[in-house]
């Protein structure tokens, strides 16, 4: 009998042992990586409708409709989660998902309090879309690149600039640390409308006549996270 049982026991740890963990990266470490020269960055997809259903399961109530993509959200609302007691404006979360094409509204702000979500059109830089086919394929953190850096930011003081009302923006990974001394900003452009929006020198422009009502409502540390799809290789 006792045989048996060692038996049984021994099987049910193979069993147990051939079983393959699925482990997820953590962007409140490195949503995305550093490759290529001038320095470029790829996102890594890391998530799915599963994930968010378990992870961050007290948020089923942001996004009812399905508006923002699965992934950026999740990664953003883990970031939340994990991370809010440096962000002062937890009114709202902003995601930006560079996947889309610029003609599509990818900036969704999200109410973190009632869930609804609002979707804008922006810009990109200049060089992530160097062909101005309205995808971007390049992202840096580098002064002068004039691209789109990926990342997770806070969002910082609004102040008048050239470009009018304007809100500042905190890089938080090593992907965008320098948006700040790079006057990486959210402004209104008239590029930026429903007939096309045209390209940056790296801040995400928003149409401006919603300048005026985005701006106060996100400024004073609310979350930023700039996304854009891991690319496979054929």
């Amino acid at each position: 009998m006792k045989k048996i049982i060692l038996l049984l026991t021994l099987v049910i740890m193979s069993a147990s042992c051939g079983k393959t963990v699925t482990t997820f990266d953590d962007p409140s470490t490195e949503a995305t990586t550093l490759v290529g020269e001038p320095e470029t960055q790829t996102a890594t997809e890391t998530t799915s409708e599963e994930l968010r259903a378990t992870e961050v399961a007290e948020y089923n109530y942001v996004d009812p409709q399905r508006l923002v993509p699965t992934t950026p959200l999740t990664q953003a609302l883990r970031y939340f989660k994990t991370n809010r007691s440096m962000i002062a404006n937890q009114k709202y979360m902003t995601v930006i998902d560079m996947t889309q094409k610029s003609n599509q509204k990818r900036m969704y702000v999200i109410d973190m309090v009632n869930g609804s979500v609002a979707s804008y059109l922006v810009a990109h830089g200049k060089n992530s879309d160097s062909n101005n086919d309205g995808y971007p394929e390049r992202f840096s953190n580098t002064e002068g690149s004039l691209m789109t850096s990926l990342g997770f930011y806070l969002t910082d003081d609004s102040y008048q600039g050239s470009h009018g009302l304007s809100l500042r923006l905190r890089g938080l990974q090593s992907t965008n640390s320098n948006a700040y001394s790079r006057a990486v900003v959210i402004h209104g452009a008239d590029y930026v409308n429903s007939s096309g929006v045209g390209r940056s020198w790296g801040c995400p422009a928003i149409e401006s006549r919603y300048v005026n009502t985005l701006i106060p409502a996100l400024r004073n540390k609310s979350l930023l996270y700039i996304y854009k799809a891991a690319t496979t290789a054929n």
